[in-house]
């Protein structure tokens, strides 16, 4: 069902629903954004993450990711990103403008490892080779399982994206709608 909502004030608590709905929703459009940060030489790079936990109080989106990733490299070096989210369903665009901060060891990586442990997504974090590695020509079965192996420890790593701002543009029929929201700031802009 389409929202065609009026105010800031009925928009901007929407925004965080979705969201929220979002990170515990796999089936919701916005559970998978694209994530684009600078590369080493200052370009684009672009791939889509999941969205695993939001905190609207705070401000703050959480993903989860391999520590070995490039992207992790990438918010270490320079931590300002955004994200982009689409849904149909809504006809709604959200561009997110965030600083990023990467967590790889300590109390909140291994509480939230042991869940995710259980799950099928736990081999994501357990090979002995990071993400975008080449596989090793194979000669037969033998190198394959080799090459998929676990790694003896994981490669967990928690992604925190504190929101600086927000882009919201709704697409619809009887006229495009375009704001950029803050902390406490709303401003209107042409779609």
């Amino acid at each position: 069902m389409k929202i065609h909502l009026q105010t800031p004030e009925e928009i901007r608590p929407q925004i965080w629903k979705e969201l929220g709905r979002a990170s515990l929703d796999r089936h919701h459009e916005w559970r998978t954004p694209v994530l684009a940060s600078a590369d080493a030489d200052g370009l684009p790079d672009a791939r889509t993450v999941v969205l695993r936990q939001v905190d609207a109080v705070a401000g703050q989106l959480t993903f989860y990711t391999d520590s070995r990733s490039p992207k992790v490299a990438q918010l270490q070096a320079q931590a300002s990103a955004m994200l982009v989210f689409w849904s149909a369903r809504l006809s709604w665009q959200l561009r997110v403008r965030v600083t990023c901060s990467v967590i790889t060891s300590g109390p909140e990586v291994e509480a939230l490892w042991q869940g995710v442990k259980q799950s099928a997504a736990a081999g994501d974090y357990l090979s002995p080779l990071p993400p975008g590695a080449v596989l090793p020509p194979s000669s037969g079965t033998a190198d394959a399982a080799k090459a998929n192996a676990p790694a003896p420890t994981h490669s967990f790593a928690v992604l925190h994206a504190q929101v600086l701002q927000m882009d919201w543009l709704e697409l619809s029929r009887e006229g495009h709608r375009r704001a950029q929201l803050s902390a406490n700031i709303w401003d209107w802009l042409t779609p």
